[in-house]
């Protein structure tokens, strides 16, 4: 059995070959004082900001990387089982997980080790952003180059790709994450009033916009007055959270810049034929491919499918795994 898994900030994706992608929930652990399993997924997702002070609902990954390895191994074994329903004990998958394209070697062998641990016969890494190119059906075989931006929820992940490899590229710890801090940090400042994380992702999702819209939205949003100390309801219109989000999208332009900066001139031209491709949940962020395509001058637009691009992409290298063998990461 081939499963190919997107081990994202924000959320995990399993693929299973046959079946596509079987496992979309959020990569959120709830765990109780004695380091026991409570929730895992989108369960635990429901307690954040909302559990007894015995229960903590944690995020095991940070910025794409693996920041508590025992949590990260509980849950990469919870949705493996869940993959293969349980089968675990008579037949160990074969698993391909992407990693951040600037990981160290410590932090690749973590991955690798975590998935090991979790049940995998074999762990083989790829880099998001090769990744997300084959899942969103870009001919990376070829000479020709083509660009990626794959806008996680923790990294965010830009590189030009020729001849099945990565000739440039650069990652970013900006992500849809840091989106949501951004704007529970100025809905703080400009109305005191105190917003959980998935109160911002909410108000991101619902009216969040990388330009200003023709038709301005607006949504209200509940949170704690941190004068009163009381629950309190605001409106917020969108253009308020394109202020609020213009620093982590400032970030995000200036890598694109170095990044094109960097790209030899013969791949230059191909970008600017074919266009720059992106993926991840933030590339669904309103108006970004054309906040890119005005900064920038080369053409942008977002992969359909732009949320499972990565998954797509680990389940395909998988299964042609001695066609792209030689683009794969290797784990030491």
């Amino acid at each position: 059995m081939k499963i190919g898994i997107d081990l994202g900030t924000a959320n995990v994706l399993v693929h299973v070959e046959g079946k596509g992608i079987v496992i979309q929930e959020p990569s959120v652990v709830a765990v109780d004082d004695d380091n026991r399993i409570r929730a895992v997924g989108e369960e635990a997702r429901e307690m954040i900001g909302r559990t007894p002070g015995n229960i903590h609902a944690i995020r095991p990954m940070k910025d794409g990387v693996i920041a508590d390895y025992v949590i990260t191994e509980a849950m990469l074994r919870f949705f493996i089982g869940k993959a293969t329903h349980g089968k675990l004990m008579f037949s160990r998958p074969e698993v391909m997980i992407s990693v951040p394209a600037g990981v160290t070697s410590v932090e690749k062998r973590a991955v690798r080790d975590a998935a090991l641990k979790a049940g995998a016969k074999e762990a083989y890494l790829i880099e998001e952003p090769l990744a997300a190119a084959i899942g969103a059906n870009v001919p990376i075989s070829g000479p020709s180059g083509n660009m990626v931006i794959d806008i996680g929820g923790g990294t965010s992940e830009i590189a030009v790709i020729a001849l099945g490899g990565i000739v440039v590229s650069t990652s970013l710890r900006v992500g849809g994450t840091k989106f949501d801090e951004h704007i529970a940090s100025y809905i703080r400042k400009k109305y005191n009033l105190m917003i959980g994380e998935r109160t911002a992702e909410e108000v991101k999702i619902q009216i969040g916009t990388a330009l200003p819209l023709e038709r301005e939205l607006s949504m209200e949003v509940r949170g704690r007055d941190l004068i009163a100390g009381l629950p309190r309801t605001i409106p917020i219109t969108s253009s308020e959270v394109m202020e609020a989000i213009e620093g982590p999208l400032q970030q995000l332009v200036a890598a694109v810049r170095h990044v094109l900066e960097q790209t030899p001139p013969e791949l230059s031209s191909d970008i600017i034929d074919k266009g720059m491709v992106m993926s991840g949940g933030g590339s669904l962020l309103r108006n970004i491919d054309k906040l890119l395509t005005q900064v920038t001058g080369v053409p942008c637009h977002v992969a359909e499918n732009a949320l499972n691009c990565v998954a797509l992409g680990t389940g395909e290298a998988l299964k042609h795994y001695g066609f792209f063998k030689k683009s794969l990461v290797q784990s030491f």
